[in-house]
């Protein structure tokens, strides 16, 4: 039988072709679907507090009692004026006539002003706006009728909670189209020089468009039947994660097709040969990231629940477009993908190298990093760890106790200078006042207690539809007489308090603390609600979260790499490594926000997305590297196995890390600053954990034990390991490498 017959062997039709056609034209039947959905993503997305707010804080359960106190939901607009002088009569004149322009701009309840400042240089209103409406748009028609209508020479704003969510929303404008584009056009240049072929990185590239397609229409049927609550936020990452994900399990299959294709002219049996071999480590990374995601429902914020289950639907997504669609690409392209490069049939003899110690065969780069790691294992993973543990103690500088929403967004915003203007001639918390929820028996004396509060400018009880009743205030000449009855519901009344301070600020978060320390003295069921206190609930829950969410994340990860390894050891020795890279990366990203981007701290919840994200993902690598060292264990020994693991895996896992930074960094094209943090925290650790934690600390450390690494499996006895018999010591294997050398 000569060797053309041995590599041919003959493959039934319907899986030679029936089978693949099939499989491409189903997805390509769910991408015609799921493409257009993307457009419809925002009829089931919001950026509004309520997506953010902790599920079980105080500050929700004071919403919930907002709500029953008014007909429709509205969220406030503050409009300041200013001038560089006083307001002339004139000029208040024509500050009051744009009160009756803005209420026919407004399907809300009646506007609030003009109340000019104590320095005479401004005036402000308080526009309510319908949240059922669009706010964006609301508050665009407002400042399009302020530049048009206010006094000439002066500066107006349209700030509050209702311009800042529009300047947000505007925000978050990129994520539909530029941050995909600069995501796929990143990964398409990586993967040209990687391949050196054209038609290669088209095939990677569809599968993770397709997958992205298919999340998309699962994430936007879930978010339909309200299973899931989707903002800017969760549908910026998941379009980052599918693509880098899908990328990353199409580069470990790509990589053991082309091997495949160095034994077999079979174009089939290469894409089946290649499928057996990956398919196991690419499931496994996926279901550990995955159910590391999935993790996120433990927590009580609203904005993590929300990102498990939609980044879970998307690896779910990638996973199976790489089981799947890719394999079916590669079985109808054969060598064909790899053009002009095309992989050659090996002859026979070189197909199996015997190995003595793992280097036979490699070249470059990764035969040298496999020689220093034979030579001085030791010396390897003690410099990575200490080098590791260095970069960990920036952790201690990591202001991440959330920041003022007025620095969230990193581009230029009315809003935020609006803020800046409103803190300039009023009592800094205007507009977003403190609200308190309290019996109406006791509400004289919480009224009453709360004025006295340092740090509140004036607080007041409500009536129905939200005007306040301020005791001893005479009615404008003309005006209906101002209530005199506070607002009731079971037994409930509503207090407002102006505080003195920002209300995105630490000051007005203490004065929170303050109003809820000491009005609950007076009436035990009194909540405190409002922007101030939702931001603090939010950053405490956010902290709560890590001590929850981590340790969960930590076993899963453990359980699944023993079950993948058949080891106990293996998994606890990676699973360490991951942390600690993960607290590197944390660690220089602190030193990068403080010391060069300047960021005045960072969201609370960005500790935890880093981890969730970095160590589902840096296992991933490991995954792929120790699933092959035990492949080639079992068939040459631990050592062996492990040069030879680092060698075959490190070009692809290399690419795959590249490309995942590359699509992480994407994010900093949107100018929010919790997604620019994210985008350098994942970024940077994937890289550290691919080029230090995977390349030599983890093939040193590994290296260095020796066959008691798959402990307490068969694997790990060294009598039964064939690294035993015939792998020589550290020192012999530099001799033999020398010799082959």
């Amino acid at each position: 039988m000569n060797k053309t017959s041995r590599t041919t062997a003959r493959v039934p039709f319907w899986l030679r072709w029936l089978v693949p056609v099939l499989l491409v034209v189903t997805w390509l039947a769910i991408a015609g679907i799921g493409g257009p959905t993307f457009g419809r993503l925002s009829e089931v997305s919001s950026n509004d507090q309520a997506s953010f707010l902790p599920a079980g804080a105080e500050a929700t359960a004071a919403q919930e009692w907002q709500a029953k106190f008014r007909e429709s939901k509205e969220i406030p607009a503050v409009i300041v004026i200013e001038s560089d002088s006083a307001f002339t009569p004139a000029q208040l004149g024509e500050a009051a006539a744009l009160k009756g322009k803005l209420e026919a701009l407004q399907a809300g309840s009646a506007v609030i002003g003009p109340i000019p400042s104590a320095d005479g240089k401004a005036v402000q209103f308080v526009v309510p706006i319908a949240s059922s409406g669009e706010v964006k748009v609301a508050v665009t028609e407002l400042r399009e009728e302020l530049k048009a209508s206010a006094p000439a020479g002066m500066a107006t704003f349209v700030t509050g909670p209702a311009g800042l969510t529009a300047d947000l929303v505007s925000a978050f404008a990129g994520i539909d189209g530029i941050l995909l584009l600069v995501a796929l056009g990143a990964v398409f240049l990586i993967l040209l020089v990687v391949y050196r072929s054209l038609l290669l990185p088209i095939a990677v590239l569809f599968t993770s468009v397709f997958a992205l397609c298919a999340a998309i229409l699962l994430v936007f049927g879930m978010a339909k039947l309200g299973w899931i609550q989707l903002n800017g936020q969760s549908q910026g990452i998941l379009s980052i994660l599918v693509i880098g994900a899908a990328t990353d399990y199409a580069l470990l299959y790509v990589a053991r097709f082309r091997e495949a294709l160095t034994h077999t002219t079979n174009r089939t049996a290469a894409a089946l040969t290649a499928w057996k071999a990956s398919w196991e480590p690419i499931l496994a990374s996926g279901a550990t990231v995955i159910i590391a995601l999935l993790c996120l429902l433990f927590s009580d914020l609203n904005s993590n629940k929300a990102l498990g289950p939609v980044a879970a639907a998307g690896i779910l997504c990638s996973l199976f477009a790489a089981l799947t669609l890719l394999p079916a690409m590669m079985a109808l392209l054969g060598r064909a993908a790899f053009w002009p490069f095309r992989p050659k049939l090996l002859p026979e003899t070189e197909r199996e190298p015997e190995l003595v110690t793992g280097l036979e065969g490699q070249k470059g780069l990764w035969r040298a990093t496999g020689s220093l790691v034979s030579r001085r294992p030791r010396t390897v993973w003690a410099a990575s760890v200490l080098l590791l543990l260095v970069a960990s103690a920036g952790v201690l500088q990591l202001k991440a106790n959330g920041v003022p929403q007025t620095d969230v967004i990193l581009t230029a915003s009315n809003a935020v200078d609006g803020q800046e203007a409103l803190a300039r001639h009023f009592d800094a918390g205007t507009g977003s006042p403190a609200v308190i929820v309290t019996d109406e028996a006791k509400a004289p004396e919480v009224l009453a207690r709360t004025k006295a509060t340092a740090g509140v400018g004036d607080a007041y009880l409500l009536a129905d539809g939200g005007a306040p009743i301020i005791a001893g205030a005479p009615a404008a000449p003309g005006a209906p007489p101002a209530p005199t009855a506070p607002a009731v519901r079971d037994g409930k009344v509503l207090i407002n308090a102006t505080l003195n301070f920002a209300a995105d600020s630490n000051d007005a978060e203490n004065v929170v603390v303050s109003l809820r320390q000491d009005l609950k003295k007076i009436d035990g069921g009194a909540l405190v609600g409002g922007v101030t206190a939702t931001a603090l609930d939010t950053n405490t829950t956010a902290q709560r979260d890590l001590l929850t969410i981590i340790p969960v994340v930590l076993a899963v990860i453990l359980v699944i790499l023993m079950l993948l390894l058949r080891s106990v050891l293996a998994p606890v020795l990676l699973v360490a490594s991951v942390v600690l890279s993960y607290g590197a990366a944390m660690g220089v990203s602190a030193f990068v926000f403080n010391n060069i981007f300047g960021f005045p701290g960072a969201d609370a919840t960005v500790p935890l997305f880093g981890f969730v994200f970095l160590v589902a993902l840096g296992v991933d690598y490991n995954i792929f590297l120790m699933s092959r060292v035990r492949e080639e264990s079992l068939k040459h020994g631990t050592r062996a196995g492990i040069l030879r693991g680092l060698g075959v895996t490190g070009g692809v896992i290399t690419s795959a890390g590249v490309v995942l930074a590359a699509t992480f960094a994407a994010l900093s094209v949107i100018p929010i600053m919790f997604l620019v943090q994210l985008a350098f925290i994942v970024a940077f650790g994937v890289l550290l954990d691919t080029v230090l934690v995977r390349s030599l600390l983890v093939p040193a450390l590994a290296y260095d034990i020796g066959p008691r690494l798959w402990w307490p499996s068969k694997l790990g006895r060294p009598e039964t390991d064939a690294a035993a018999r015939a792998v020589p010591s550290a020192r012999d294997a530099e001799t033999a490498d020398a010799a082959v050398g």
